[in-house]
């Protein structure tokens, strides 16, 4: 996928990858991961394929730990990550930006069991997209777990098929506006008929469904805290 992306031969791409990879760091395997499939994407377009800069979002309900690991001190892969707090692996706090060169792109953005679309579209629209466009990336990719789906048995957020369509105009958008190619690489989500919606629609998403809303509210609290940390490194 990331050669076909970076080639100029699709502006979009989704592997259906198992088992998923977000928390292999490394040195290591983790979490049911054994290879970091996006991590060893972004390396190989940076490392062969010509991109200066590269933007993972990891909207897996855990946190991408083997990710973070991975580009936790450079600056040519900006690493975001919306997650469940308090879950494994238990990484991902807010106030972990990065180390040494790669301080401020690292950006950790922990939500509450029980959360609902509207915080994470709040989240994705007024922190991570501004900072993806003023990053400029080469190529965005996604960690595309779908864990956060409220049938989903393995953490405790809420969200709905229709959400994960949602987050992906918005970023489909960005990468349109930046004229970036988007991946999107899937990761976890233990309930099957769930699972399947979720994927379904991001694809639908993908191939240029629906217009992104741009109504999601920043949240009174988290999202301008959020906001406001994250604004010490980037333009908010």
């Amino acid at each position: 996928m990331t050669r076909a992306l970076m080639a100029g031969d699709a502006p979009v791409g989704f592997c259906g990858v198992r088992p998923s990879g977000h928390h292999a760091e490394p040195d290591r395997a983790m979490g049911f991961c054994l290879f970091n499939n996006v991590a060893i994407a972004a390396e190989l377009a940076i490392r062969e394929l010509g991109a200066d800069r590269v933007f993972v979002l990891d909207w897996d309900v855990h946190h991408g730990n083997g990710t973070a690991e991975a580009f936790r001190r450079r600056r040519d892969v900006l690493f975001a990550s919306i997650h469940q707090a308090g879950i494994f692996p238990g990484t991902g706090a807010a106030g972990d930006f990065g180390s040494g060169a790669g301080e401020g792109y690292t950006i950790n953005l922990p939500v509450p069991a029980g959360s609902e679309e509207e915080l994470w579209l709040s989240l994705l629209e007024h922190v991570l997209v501004p900072v993806a466009t003023e990053f400029e990336p080469d190529l965005v990719l996604i960690s595309a777990g779908f864990d956060g789906h409220r049938a989903d048995p393995l953490a405790g957020c809420r969200l709905q098929a229709s959400s994960y369509a949602e987050m992906t105009r918005h970023v489909r958008d960005l990468a349109v506006g930046l004229g970036a190619p988007l991946g999107v690489v899937l990761e976890g989500g233990y309930e099957p008929v769930a699972l399947a919606a979720c994927v379904a629609e991001t694809l639908s998403a993908l191939g240029g469904d629906g217009r992104p809303a741009t109504s999601a509210a920043p949240e009174a609290l988290l999202t301008s805290r959020a906001a406001a940390q994250v604004g010490h490194y980037w333009s908010l």
